[in-house]
């Protein structure tokens, strides 16, 4: 860890440090490497930043603070509040009591944005997500793992006009989706037997034999093959695991985790993959683990800076069940639609989803940059 920040603070002027979750977690001290720790070794300036809109939040700071060492408190130099709902005079008196009561300054108050369509960080948000009321032309159900990650893959989906995406647990909700999809985990053989204890795996093969597309993305790809070995009991004591049995691929579990960007090219003609056959698609690989496939449909021209060319994926001959290890392929419009139209005829967008980011976070840009102090912030920087 600290052999990557030194690294990173010889190639820029700013380096700007996240913490994960909340700053002090007494259970988790002693183990905790991406907080307080960090500031420490970088001796760094720290803003604490506290979500208003679940209320108790100058409660929350304050005992951040009682919780914190000398040496961590020491570098605490200003607060932020965040999704405030209202006006914000009616703060005055709470800003200004935290100020006198710490030392510490409030360097601003960041309005609650609506709609805003940028990736979340945690799959608590997963929580308040909302369906759509009325019945969409097509549905998608995305199964929410005890263990998920990289459930940003369908924000593109959800963007699209007519297209719900639900996240579910639960037999009963699973209802009769157009599609469902397995999503990326951070535990592919635990996540594979809560499907099978919760009832889901059952009903997904049944669903399958109905016409439903199946998906399976990451550890979801892993899930929808015939076997699973963990040789080196990576993720567990035994030496393997049966899958799905959807797709005709074996999955053997590695010590090392591949994190790469992607270039491919489709490479499979059957079903919807016809349509955009030959062309080029990007995304970016995070997992552990090869997978052998008997029925590739991307070839990947580009892997990392240097990376050679070798095949990913499997698809079934009807199209209606693929995996990949290919994270944010439906980033890609032309992917996308082509898919998305297999399910049911159907109008898509070909708006790209990295430019709805940047439009995104320039409008947060835009909002941080007046609700705070930036003069108090640059002083801060500058040291």
């Amino acid at each position: 860890m600290t052999a990557a920040l030194d690294r990173l603070r010889t190639q820029y002027d700013l380096v700007v440090i996240e913490g994960a979750g909340a700053a002090v977690e007494p259970n988790l001290r002693v183990g905790d490497l991406v907080n307080l720790p960090v500031a420490l070794y970088a001796q760094s300036p720290v803003l604490l930043v506290g979500d208003i809109d679940r209320g108790g939040v100058f409660a929350h700071l304050l005992g951040t603070l009682d919780l914190l060492a000398p040496d961590e408190r020491a570098l605490v130099r200003g607060f932020i509040l965040n999704k405030f709902r209202g006006d914000t005079n009616l703060l005055t008196p709470a800003l200004t009591f935290i100020a006198q009561r710490t030392g510490i300054p409030v360097l601003g108050v960041v309005p609650y944005l609506r709609d805003l369509h940028i990736a979340e960080e945690d799959s608590v948000a997963l929580d308040t997500r909302r369906s759509a009321d009325a019945l969409p032309a097509i549905d998608i159900a995305v199964v929410r793992l005890p263990h998920i990650s990289n459930f940003d893959d369908f924000d593109a989906l959800a963007l699209e006009a007519g297209v719900r995406v639900r996240f579910i647990a639960r037999v009963e909700d699973l209802a009769q989706p157009d599609a469902i999809i397995l999503p990326g985990t951070k535990s592919t053989i635990a996540d594979l037997e809560f499907l099978s204890r919760s009832g889901l795996a059952a009903a997904i093969h049944a669903r399958a034999h109905q016409g439903s597309a199946i998906v399976g993305l990451c550890g979801g790809y892993q899930m929808l093959g015939t076997v699973i070995r963990d040789p080196r009991h990576v993720e567990s004591e035994r030496d393997e695991i049966p899958g799905l049995g959807l797709l005709p691929v074996e999955t053997i579990f590695e010590s090392e985790k591949a994190t790469e960007q992607v270039q491919a090219r489709i490479r499979a003609d059957c079903a919807f993959l016809q349509a955009i056959h030959g062309q080029t698609i990007q995304g970016y690989e995070i997992h552990m683990g090869h997978t052998t496939s008997a029925a590739p449909f991307l070839q990947i021209t580009q892997r990392g800076p240097d990376g050679v060319s070798d095949a990913d994926g499997a698809v079934d001959e009807s199209g209606h069940i693929f995996g990949t290890y290919l994270h944010g392929i439906f980033d890609n419009a032309n992917f996308r639609r082509a898919w998305l139209n297999s399910l049911r005829p159907h109008p898509t967008s070909s708006q790209s989803l990295a430019d709805v980011r940047a439009r995104e976070y320039d409008r947060l840009g835009d909002a941080v940059r007046a609700a705070v102090n930036m003069e108090m912030l640059r002083s801060l920087i500058d040291g």
